[in-house]
């Protein structure tokens, strides 16, 4: 039911986990309004708190977060101390109740146990924390091991996520991230034996030299390893803005219509061994808060994708972080030794941002429940925003094409996917984006 149409799968466009994206951040927002955001939080507001390790063992060619070799040591201890600096600027102002806790990179794993223990420890310490406050982490498998999974425990992690993206060899060797099937089986036994119970799978698809019988394959081993949930990427190459994308051989990446294959042959393996599709990216198993929240639709999209979380403010720490507020979206300093020195001179890092206008709020609420839900009433979400439904209704032409294709369907001010429409829908949902079109070209392939 679902097609490969040429001229939608090889548009570009956002994926849409904020709005306005980050393409619209400017350097006249800073640590000022940032501080301002912080202390606007009414007390009890549940907040979620995400921290960045920009560093990594070793690189990876095909990643396009921010971070670095590791190099030296003192980096690090650097790093760590500056980030406490500022997790005590913050909870010194923020009045909010911290709910999620999560950790990405780069690797927290880069961190040696004993810190990453302290760092969490900090959090707790200095914030006003749930008590039912979950903690996830990101972590790369081939530098976790049984010592690193009881510290994991001991910090009160309750969840992680471990980076696979393919079990196939000669693909590893292609994007320089070399690790085999037995590593990962070692790692998920560690971290159920230490208490850690929730593990989420990171695959991707559209990989050098990666062919169906790959991915049927890095799937099949997946789900032997019993995950909670998968998500499974398109790879996106853009080496003119990531140089260590330039070490992939671009000739070797499946072209749209394999992209668009293995897409689909993901999601249909992951359907048929029983997780819920969530999103365009996402699966789960059915008692899984991910998917009861999809089928309650009360599903959010934010920085760490697809989620369940109720907190609308994210406070981002630590370089490149991101924070969400309901007027602003701030990032602090990219570069590790900015960062350093921003935080040193104010206790904030915040660099560029952008403020999010009434109508910004409106627009991102219509894509977020497009992309959650599949399905959106304008009306509905302009009422709950008191604004005129009149603001959005001016997009329905732009839909026209999707209409005709018998991706969408239109009721009155109700807008509903159709199955043949799911891959497209981040194209159909960029049609409310006024800041652009979709045929930008900064963005990864729609599919």
């Amino acid at each position: 039911m679902q097609t490969y149409i040429p001229e939608l799968a090889t548009r570009s466009v956002s994926r849409y986990t904020s709005y306005p994206t980050a393409a619209e951040f400017h350097d006249g927002i800073g640590a000022a309004e940032q501080r301002a955001a912080i202390a606007a939080i009414d007390p009890g507001t549940p907040v979620s708190l995400y921290l960045h390790i920009p560093f990594c063992h070793a690189i990876c060619w095909y990643c396009g977060c921010n971070t670095g070799a590791i190099g030296r040591a003192d980096r690090l201890t650097a790093y760590l101390a500056t980030l406490e600096q500022e997790i005590d600027a913050v909870a010194a102002a923020m009045r909010g109740r911290v709910i999620a806790i999560h950790l990405g990179g780069g690797s927290p794993n880069a961190l040696a146990p004993e810190d990453f223990v302290r760092l969490v420890d900090r959090l707790r310490t200095q914030f006003d924390c749930a008590d039912d406050l979950e903690i996830a982490a990101e972590l790369d498998p081939r530098t976790l091991d049984a010592d690193y999974a009881a510290a994991l425990a001991r910090a009160g992690v309750t969840r992680v996520s471990l980076g696979v993206q393919t079990f196939s060899p000669h693909i590893q060797h292609r994007i320089n991230r070399l690790q085999p099937l037995a590593l990962v089986q070692r790692v998920v036994g560690e971290l159920r034996d230490a208490g850690i119970a929730r593990i989420n799978l990171d695959l991707m698809y559209g990989l050098p030299g990666q062919h169906s019988d790959d991915l049927v394959d890095t799937v099949t081993a997946a789900l032997a390893l019993d995950p909670d949930r998968i998500a499974l990427f398109g790879y996106a190459h853009m080496p003119a803005l990531l140089s260590r994308q330039r070490m992939i051989d671009g000739a070797l990446l499946p072209d749209a219509a394999a992209r668009f294959a293995q897409s689909r042959l993901g999601h249909d393996l992951l359907v048929a061994a029983g997780y819920a599709a969530i999103g365009f990216d996402h699966f789960a198993k059915p008692a899984d808060s991910l998917a009861i929240a999809a089928a309650e639709r009360r599903l959010r999209r934010n920085f760490q994708g697809f989620t369940d979380e109720i907190a609308d403010t994210i406070i981002g720490l630590g370089a490149s972080a991101i924070s969400q507020y309901d007027g602003l979206l701030v990032q602090n300093e990219k570069h590790v030794g900015r960062y350093r020195l921003r935080t040193a001179n104010g206790g904030l890092a915040g660099a560029r941002g952008v403020a999010r206008s009434a109508d910004d709020r409106l627009r991102g609420a219509v894509i977020e429940r497009l992309l959650c839900d599949n399905t959106v009433d304008l009306g509905a979400v302009a009422k709950a925003h008191g604004m005129p439904v009149d603001r959005l209704t001016d997009v329905l032409p732009h839909l026209a094409e999707y209409a005709a294709r018998g991706l969408v369907a239109i009721d009155g001010n109700r807008i509903e996917l159709q199955p043949a429409g799911l891959p497209y829908g981040r194209l159909i949902a960029a049609q409310f984006d006024r800041y652009r079109s979709p045929a930008t070209t900064r963005f990864s392939l729609a599919v």
